[in-house]
């Protein structure tokens, strides 16, 4: 079943995507009264004005520029060296207004794409990767997009402003989860042999993947995709499928950990067990 909208995958497409993401934030930070930045987000840690100030850190930190120099807190919410690490760019800022962290952003923003739009990396490129082994130009926009578009959605929930849910951006998030759904439902959710699990998105992107699991020759199990054109032909072995049925959004807050499963509205058909033990392992997104 295709993608509607479909995800970009070409350079520019990816490109425009993380673009149009970005400006829905700084609009929606411009749209903010003062106290607005002080809002608690599903983000745990992170006000209003924390996770623009974390996008502008991310992204002048990807361009090159110097990071800040600074201890942090040991806040609750830091349950990791990486967590302690990307908290860094929202520390250096707790003493700016929201206001002039929205200013940050849009005044650098139109650089930052300036600059990405000027090479000459194309998406399969390899190039450096900021937190580690090298990764290519579109892994690197793919992550990206990603990014500023969970926490976009995590303004929109804090602000009472859903919107773009139908965006490139949230093709390029749908479709990088059911890329990861087999080793999701198989390693993951450990869903046994014998067993199939469709992941159905029924929109406003419309998209469906599924799962079928079997076992290799080393004797683990690991996840085939199924509606990949390359399916085994029907009839060969005896499945027990369970469909999973959520929303874009209902999507996004889970695979981005921010809400428990029990907290989403989703339907399902087939085994409710499979289904919680797929959606509790779905999350993909660490902060």
């Amino acid at each position: 079943m295709p993608m509607h909208p479909a995800a970009p995958d070409d350079r520019n497409g990816l490109i425009d995507a993380f673009d149009n993401t970005v400006r829905a934030i700084i609009d929606l930070g411009y749209s903010c009264r003062d106290e607005d930045f002080d809002l608690e987000t599903e983000c745990p840690g992170w006000t209003v004005k924390d996770q623009i100030a974390h996008i502008v850190g991310a992204e002048k930190s990807f361009s090159g520029m110097p990071r800040p120099q600074l201890t942090v807190p040991d806040y609750p919410h830091l349950r990791s060296d990486f967590a302690r690490f990307v908290e860094v760019d929202v520390e250096a800022r707790r003493g700016v207004t929201g206001r002039d962290v929205v200013a940050e952003l849009a005044e650098f923003h139109p650089r930052r794409v300036a600059e990405l739009r000027a090479s000459d990396a194309d998406v399969d490129t390899v190039i450096g990767g900021f937190f580690g082994p090298d990764t290519t130009f579109g892994e690197h926009l793919h992550r990206r997009i990603v990014d500023a578009w969970v926490h976009e959605q995590d303004l929109r929930a804090a602000l009472d402003r859903p919107g773009n849910l139908d965006s490139a951006s949230a093709a390029v998030f749908t479709a990088d989860i059911l890329a990861a759904l087999p080793r999701i439902a198989s390693r993951v959710a450990a869903i046994g042999p014998g067993h199939a699990v469709v992941l159905d998105v029924t929109g406003p992107v419309v998209a469906r993947g599924g799962v079928r699991i079997c076992v290799g020759e080393d004797g683990k199990p690991y996840g085939e995709a199924l509606f990949s054109g390359q399916d085994r032909p029907e009839g060969d072995e005896q499945l027990d499928v369970t469909s999973v049925h959520l929303t874009t959004d209902a999507l996004t807050r889970r695979a981005a950990g921010r809400r428990p499963a029990e907290q989403i509205r989703y339907t399902a058909t087939g085994d409710e067990e499979i289904a919680r033990k797929l959606l509790d392992a779905l999350v993909v997104v660490t902060h």
